[in-house]
């Protein structure tokens, strides 16, 4: 009898556990988006809540104001060289899957398995959590709940949204066109303040009142931070199929979508320089609030924070939503994540997905608590192996090149093969970076000499994150080397329970 509540939608196929299905039809996609609603959808999708945390971060990496600014225009330019390189292989062979799609058709089923699994456990539910976090910073301006505040916050964000997606309630259209607006009048205001507003002297208080160490220089890791705060123009990329005037335009819409949004991240970190100045960024657990507070004062501070855990929200509520149908797509594909394909026809929704998303990123969430590091421990955590797959996704390109040369591209990638060189070189030094900054490098030379004696305080720094990322990963990968086994065993299962009701209906 077929269970009204739980089902698969579209039903699903009887598919081997490391054969995808290639049978599956996708509509294709109309051509509806001009110029500027290419670049609105660019920079709408970039620019987000980490503008409001990250710079902290940014700034307690680099040694001097120019060196803070001139990694934000590097970020600009490497996010270019990648969304150039991701246009040729989104216009080539476009597909909802994105990056899996990429790596199953270059690489095969088997890393195309594995990045499903890190997008699950590390990627999509990291992002959940370092959102979180920040809505928990901005959250604890309003209103602290104590020494772990933030960590609290950041649950509690993350159990309710995902009780309203299970439940089907949903933000609207409307409503988030309009939260998107808050975020930009936060951006303008903050700019505004610091520009025009700062009160002498405002950064020597600033840093007086942080108590933050001077900053050191690890541009690598700086660059880690400014990079994801410039992330999003992966998806981006994605719309080339839908110009109106051909694919070839969303070159041209990234490359300004890209400018503007480096120009505007420019101006608001001059307006953070200008009133906290290094230090007092590098100090701050909430830098558009503490350039409100010196500027406009206590309740102004307060407006700014309350808009920040919107947009933080809004991200949140969104990066759920799409991660929990991300890992249907994974039960759907992999018979042993078959419970994540199951769709509950009561709650319209993939109930299972969500649980698990949820479960998974509330163990993020105490990751950072017992690290006593919060957003940092979960960038550690996510960095490695987020830029692993970028640079597999570069790779990629080059691959696809020779292995379907005669395949139709709208769009090439200008002065191949330099620009994908580019960017698979900036993406090692990128995970090269998250690993040794964090002391990952140091833990992998201590168990590989048998020197048990540093461990305890290499773990117990931030290295832990990047360990436990790694970790996880490497967990995917045994469970990937046991799957023959597994299937086996179920098959082996089913025969037998299938025996059993034969024999019982005799």
């Amino acid at each position: 009898m077929k269970d009204t509540v739980s089902s698969t939608k579209p039903p699903n196929e009887n598919i081997r556990s490391l054969k995808t299905s290639d049978n599956q039809t996708e509509g294709n996609p109309q051509p509806a988006l001009g110029m500027i609603d290419a670049i609105a959808l660019i920079v709408g999708i970039v620019v987000g809540a980490g503008i409001f945390s990250f710079p902290s971060l940014v700034a307690g990496s680099t040694s001097s104001s120019t060196m803070f600014l001139s990694v934000w225009v590097l970020g600009g330019v490497v996010s270019l060289i990648g969304a150039l390189c991701y246009a040729e292989l989104a216009s080539t062979f476009p597909s909802a899957g994105g990056d899996y799609t990429f790596l199953k058709k270059a690489f095969g089923n088997k890393l195309a398995f594995l990045f499903a699994w890190a997008r699950m456990s590390v990627i999509q539910t990291g992002a959940i959590a370092i959102l979180a976090f920040i809505f928990g910073d901005y959250a604890t301006q309003l209103y602290s709940l104590g020494a772990y505040s933030p960590m609290i916050y950041a649950a509690l964000i993350i159990s309710v949204l995902t009780i309203i997606n299970i439940i089907g309630i949903k933000f609207g259209s409307g409503t988030q066109k309009i939260l998107t607006g808050l975020q930009f009048l936060g951006i303008l205001l903050i700019i505004v303040a610091g520009f025009f507003f700062a009160p002498a002297q405002a950064e020597t208080a600033a840093a007086a009142t942080t108590n933050a160490a001077a900053p050191t220089a690890a541009i690598g890791m700086a660059m880690v931070f400014v990079l994801l705060t410039f992330g999003g123009w992966n998806e981006a990329a994605y719309i080339s199929s839908e110009m109106k005037h051909g694919s070839k335009q969303i070159a041209k819409a990234l490359i300004l979508g890209i400018v503007i949004i480096t120009i505007l991240y420019i101006l608001i970190n001059l307006a953070y320089l200008n009133v906290l100045g290094l230090e007092g960024i590098a100090g701050s657990k909430a830098v558009a609030g503490d350039v409100m507070r010196l500027t406009f004062g206590e309740s102004a501070a307060w407006l700014i924070g309350l808009m920040v855990a919107i947009a933080a929200l809004t991200s949140a509520n969104a990066t759920i939503f799409t991660g929990a149908r991300t890992n249907y797509a994974l039960g759907r594909d992999f018979k042993i994540f078959s419970p994540l394909g199951k769709w509950n026809d009561r709650a319209d929704a993939p109930i299972n997905a969500f649980i698990v998303q949820g479960v998974i990123a509330l163990a993020l969430v105490g990751l950072g608590m017992w690290t006593r590091e919060g957003i940092s421990t979960i960038v550690d955590y996510t960095a490695p192996i987020f830029w692993f797959f970028f640079l597999l996704v570069g790779i990629s390109l080059f691959i696809l090149r020779r292995k379907e040369p005669d395949v139709k591209r709208p769009f090439r990638v200008p002065l191949y093969p330099l620009t994908p060189i580019l960017f698979c070189l900036a993406c090692t030094y990128l995970l090269y970076s998250s690993l040794a900054y964090t002391g990952f490098d140091k833990l992998l030379f201590a168990i590989a000499t048998g020197d048990t004696a540093p461990l305890y305080k290499i773990v117990n720094e931030r290295g832990f994150g990047a360990f436990v990322g790694v970790g996880v990963l490497l967990v995917g990968a045994l469970l990937l080397a046991a799957l023959p086994f597994i299937e086996s065993l179920t098959q082996a299962n089913k025969t037998r329970r299938d025996k059993d009701e034969e024999v019982s209906t005799i």
